[in-house]
């Protein structure tokens, strides 16, 4: 492989690289077992309902 080709394949690995770091996330953001409960917790005891969920029948 000649020295340009090689050179221009190295800038553009690295600007895909660059470019992918800059694009959005489709995954969601990791939340911890001991947070999920401490959330659960809060929202409980936010809620009037006590954490019931209520389901519309169709």
């Amino acid at each position: 492989m000649n020295r340009r080709k090689k050179i221009n394949q190295l800038l553009k690995a690295n600007a895909k690289k660059a470019s992918a770091k800059l694009a959005p996330r489709s995954k969601p953001q990791y939340i911890s077992k001991a947070d999920r409960l401490k959330l659960a917790a809060e929202a409980e005891q936010a809620s009037p309902l006590g954490g019931e969920v209520v389901q519309a029948s169709q």
